[in-house]
């Protein structure tokens, strides 16, 4: 058995030598000053918007509004709408075509005015042959009047028996008879014409078109195209406003009591008015009581469902309301720079002192005469240290 090969371990050796790793000095400073500009830029960056952010300061902000003198005085407000009290969507008592339209939108129509109307061919022919009827049967009784009175003559002079006479007579009776039930079908073909005939119940204004000529109306809308109502009218002298008073208010509120009625599309006009009526309910979901408000002085500008505000004035209210509303604020947004007054007015969360130029006081507000405009937010009850152009922000 041979020995194993000796291995010559002689000739392994370690390498002592240091390597040296030559490094790229100029990226890694490049590097390095990347970072200290990105650390600077985030640090100055949340200095500016810390900074920023913590000078916008909390204010309360007020609406420059128009009011008037009765407004200020009132004891509350409630919102409502505009409403005709008397109102109808007129519609066919028969079924058929429409054939007439005589009224559009805006339209004044006056009682009993044909509005619109319907197919009516084959009612007018019933008609008439009812009134053919009826012509028959007059003269069928015509003949039977003489037959009776020749009878009863024969009868006297015993030239006829008494059964003679009866038969004449039953017939007479039949004739007479006859034209009352005729009459009734003449009458029955009359109505069945009007119901084809669209009037108008009472003096109104047309406020809808829901149908147009060619379409198929009927009273309950029996098929699925066709039309109930044919137009919409309304009493606009019975207008009214219904406005929602809190339960907790209500007895604020009396019937007859003076109003003041300012309509969203015309905020620069007052309207008289008065308490009509307060509907002995309650609704349960909104705990409010419905409130009816009789226009004065009403033009024609008042058109239904408007939305109004309503502002219940005292019953010793000496306001009147034929003044023009005025430009106010609330005081409490007024300062004193010396012998100015001063409003800071608040535009893209900036606020901006503007000198103003005050009238009178109305209840818990100022007359602005000069410097403010409807509509504008200005800076409520502004500290001491408050200035011009300082960054706000809405109190929550």
């Amino acid at each position: 058995m041979s020995s194993p090969e000796k291995v010559d371990l002689s000739r392994l050796t370690i390498n002592r030598e240091t390597v040296t790793v030559k490094e790229d000095l100029p990226r890694s400073k490049f590097w390095f000053l990347l970072y200290i500009a990105c650390a600077g830029f985030l640090i100055l960056g949340g200095f500016f918007f810390f900074k920023s952010f913590s000078s916008d300061q909390v204010v309360e902000l007020a609406t420059v509004t128009l009011i008037s003198p009765s407004q200020a005085s009132s004891l509350l407000t409630a919102s409502g709408y505009v409403v005709a009290q008397r109102k109808a969507a007129l519609a066919s008592k028969a079924t058929g075509r429409l054939v007439e339209l005589n009224y559009r939108e805006g339209d004044k129509v006056k009682k009993g005015d044909i509005i619109g109307r319907i197919e009516s061919a084959d009612v007018e022919a019933l008609l008439a042959q009812a009134k053919a009827d009826v012509d028959v049967a007059k003269a069928d009784r015509n003949d039977a009047e003489q037959s009776i009175l020749r009878a009863e003559r024969l009868l006297k002079g015993q030239l006829i028996s008494q059964a003679e006479y009866d038969a004449t007579k039953s017939k007479f009776d039949r004739t007479v008879a006859s034209i009352a039930s005729k009459q009734a079908a003449l009458q029955n073909a009359a109505v069945q014409l009007e119901n084809t005939r669209i009037r108008a119940p009472f003096d109104g204004t047309v406020l809808t078109k829901n149908a147009d000529i060619g379409e198929v109306v009927a009273p309950f809308g029996a098929g699925a195209s066709s039309r109930v109502a044919i137009v919409t009218i309304a009493d606009m002298s019975s207008l009214e406003v219904e406005a929602d008073v809190s339960e907790s208010n209500i007895e604020r509120i009396a019937p007859q009591q003076s109003c003041e009625i300012v309509l969203d599309a015309y905020p620069e006009r007052r309207y008289r008015g008065f308490v009509s009526k307060i509907v002995p309910t309650a609704d349960r979901a909104k705990a409010t009581v419905l409130t009816k408000i009789r226009f004065e002085n009403r033009d024609a500008k008042v058109l239904p469902e408007m939305s109004a505000k309503v502002h219940f004035l005292p019953v010793n209210s000496t306001a009147t309301m034929d003044t023009v509303p005025k430009i106010a604020v609330s005081a409490s947004a007024i300062v004193r720079d010396g012998s100015t007054s001063l409003a800071y007015v608040v535009r893209d969360n900036v606020a901006t002192a503007v000198p103003v130029e005050l009238g009178g006081t109305l209840g818990s507000m100022v007359e602005v005469r000069k410097g403010l405009s409807v509509g504008e937010k200005v800076v409520l009850s502004p500290p001491p240290s408050f200035s011009s152009g300082t960054r706000v922000k809405l109190k929550e």
